[in-house]
């Protein structure tokens, strides 16, 4: 079930992408940020309470609240770049770069979480890191 989950993600992701370059036309880069924010924030919120899960904020402990907080400012920053690039660039030299946090992602894997480096894994991640620079060629 988690790749169906995964693949939504990857879909749900490049619409994203796509329609946020379109809404950015003739609006400021960090004004669509705050927009698609507050979109994204009334959307979770509103899945949460109709899921009934409001009692579960009391068991977080501080370490999952630290790590949270901190995953929302890079997820911020993450959005504050992709639009700009996205305002300034191409939608298809700027959807590339940005994939490349998949990379990124997978070594931060390996180095962080200690998650075992396959041979899958990493001839993947070569591909990954390739491709974006041949879309720029």
């Amino acid at each position: 079930m988690w790749a169906v989950f995964a693949l939504l993600s990857a879909v749900f992701a490049a619409l994203t992408s796509i329609l946020a370059k379109i809404g950015i036309a003739g609006v400021n880069s960090n004004l669509a940020t705050a927009i698609r924010t507050a979109v994204v924030l009334v959307m979770a919120w509103g899945i949460v309470l109709l899921t009934g899960k409001t009692g579960e904020i009391a068991g977080i402990t501080g370490r999952s609240w630290l790590f949270l907080i901190l995953s929302g400012v890079a997820t911020g920053l993450s959005w504050l770049c992709y639009y700009y690039a996205l305002q300034i660039g191409e939608a298809k030299k700027v959807i590339p770069i940005d994939k490349f946090s998949v990379v990124i992602s997978l070594v931060l894997a390996f180095l962080v979480l200690h998650e075992k480096a396959d041979w899958k894994s990493i001839v993947g991640g070569i591909l990954i890191t390739i491709g974006p620079f041949v879309m720029l060629l």
